[in-house]
């Protein structure tokens, strides 16, 4: 195959979206320097979709150069725009700084007044929108939307639509945020981005819903960035972001198993230690739900080194652990650390839970009030499901059983509505509570036999020993036969402790332990580690 026959495949392979294709034959001649600069630039797009970050910011670089040597200052600065927004999305700072302030440079110096400026605008107004400066955010997105309509770039007015819809819902405007963000999606399909943008525009748009709780956007937006991932061959750094996006959405669902299938491929696609993070955020979340606390602990850990934030996740571990005072006291860091209605609403559902549980009730009757003042104020059905679930057990717990009861069951309607059955049976479990401060005591059986059912469903171990022990005659359930020796060595299977562990907690050999998890194993009737884990979950014995 000659150089010119390459090229054309490559070429073909780039418009049909097979990244993967597109690399592999533009990398030789990227390599010889054979490239024309049109080339060098698909070959720098086809990288960066392929995961290969450095080789896609070293080919941004020689197209940088090769613009200079043509004498094109304007193409040379839209090359600093890739190379500053690359560098700040892996976190390079200071390496974004140079790159833009080099492209503003060559601008001033040629006195030209040209739409590259708007784009060397971009990452400095991402910049300000991570660091929670919203409004700041907001003004350097309007102008650099006037500066792209006086061009007449649509590409350049859409993400700077982006940026002003993010500030916009970091400032608590949330209903015109989202009026914006939908016009946005609705514009990409009919005004073509560079495909790195677009994937931007997905993520970006998903997070916002995530953010905000806003469940039926994000599985709307989450399927639409699904097909669009899918249909490109080779797609790494959006696919990766897809699946994150995917498995969180699922575990809203109830889907565990495939939410964990979902995060896992996420972290098999990470290239970059720091991007490793939010697909461990969600591992944890899903291993604390299904009670493998020892795992989830560790994968909370990994996340938080990779310098993603672990609360509220951490704070309920702690709490399911029946480590009260350190949930306590790790949620109200947590809740005086974040500032912004977007972290409030993220955080203050943990917040009300934990105080509850640590008897703080004057913190849970205020956390729950905000929850409430916060939803009353912007539209999502599972932002108002999650204040009407903390101001209905708040109530409960400060002696106001009738109310609660009628402000649950609402709650628990809005669980149902939005397809979350693990907060409809914890709504349940509550629900059951009022029921019997009110006296009604079949009315609170059959709401807890009901979440028990749900809870052996989905998986969920803590929870389900928890209804276990509410229920009647809970306390009379076999243990399975078990010796004293047998139960203390499945508390610690269950606690997620290995054989190793086990023996040098309870000074055996490994032999022994093994032994005794072979009898365990016998008299439950189960074959696997997290069998016997949820059995002991089942009977209160973990």
């Amino acid at each position: 195959m000659t150089i010119a026959d390459t090229v054309q495949g490559a070429r073909a392979a780039f418009e049909g979206r097979d990244w993967e294709e597109a690399y592999d034959l533009l990398a030789p001649l990227a390599r010889e320097r054979s490239l024309t600069l049109d080339d060098l630039e698909r070959f720098a797009v086809a990288a960066h979709m392929t995961g290969r970050e450095p080789e896609s910011c070293s080919a941004w670089e020689n197209a940088h150069e090769e613009s200079l040597r043509h004498g094109d200052v304007q193409r040379a600065a839209r090359c600093t725009f890739w190379l500053g927004l690359l560098s700040s999305l892996a976190g390079e700072m200071t390496l974004a700084s140079g790159w833009l302030s080099r492209g503003k440079r060559l601008l001033d110096e040629g006195g030209l007044d040209c739409v590259e400026r708007g784009y060397l605008m971009l990452p400095p107004a991402v910049w300000l929108l991570n660091q929670r400066d919203f409004s700041g955010a907001r003004e350097r997105c309007d102008e650099i939307i006037a500066l792209a309509r006086r061009f007449g770039d649509r590409q350049l007015e859409t993400m700077a639509a982006l940026g002003r819809a993010q500030g916009l819902i970091g400032e608590g405007h949330v209903e015109s945020g989202f009026e914006l963000l939908d016009e946005i999606m609705v514009s990409i399909g009919v005004t073509p981005l560079s495909p790195v943008l677009n994937g931007f525009v997905y993520c970006v748009a998903i997070d916002c819903c995530q953010a905000t709780l806003d469940l039926p956007r994000a599985r709307v937006w989450t399927s639409s960035l699904g097909r669009w991932c899918d249909s490109q061959r080779g797609l790494v750094p959006f696919h990766r972001e897809c699946l994150v996006h995917r498995s969180t959405i699922l575990r809203l669902q109830g889907l565990w198993l495939d939410a964990m299938r979902e995060a896992q491929r996420a972290g098999a696609l990470t290239t970059r230690e720091a991007d490793a993070g939010p697909a461990l955020y969600e591992q944890g979340e899903i291993l604390r739900l299904r009670g493998e606390f020892a795992m989830a602990e560790e994968a909370f850990r990994q996340a938080s080194r990779f310098g993603h934030h672990v609360q509220p996740g951490m704070a309920l571990l702690r709490l399911g652990q029946g480590q009260v005072e350190a949930a306590a006291a790790a949620i109200r860091v947590a809740a005086a650390e974040a500032l912004s209605p977007l972290d409030r609403w993220r955080i203050l559902p943990a917040f009300v839970e934990v105080m509850l549980a640590a008897g703080d009730l004057e913190a849970a009757r205020a956390g729950a009030a905000e929850l409430a003042e916060l939803a009353a104020a912007r539209p999502g059905a599972l932002l108002r499901a999650a204040a009407r679930t903390a101001t209905g057990a708040t109530r409960l717990a400060t002696g106001e059983a009738a109310a609660a009861l009628s402000e649950l069951r609402r709650a628990f309607a809005e669980w149902q509505a939005i397809e979350a059955p693990y907060e409809a049976a914890r709504t349940r479990v509550i629900i059951a509570m009022a029921c019997r401060e009110l006296g009604d005591h079949d009315g609170a059986e059959l709401e807890l036999d009901a979440a028990r059912w749900l809870f052996q469903k989905l998986g969920a171990a803590p929870d389900l020993a928890r209804v276990e022990t509410l229920l009647p005659k809970a306390a009379t359930r076999p243990a399975g036969g078990l010796t004293e020796r047998e139960l203390e060595v499945l508390r610690l299977v269950a606690s997620g402790q290995t054989n190793s562990a086990i023996a040098a907690e309870l000074v055996l050999s490994e032999h022994t332990v093994r032994r005794h998890i072979q009898n365990i194993f016998a008299k439950l009737g189960v074959s696997s580690r997290s069998a016997a884990t949820a059995f002991a979950f089942q009977h209160g014995l973990a």
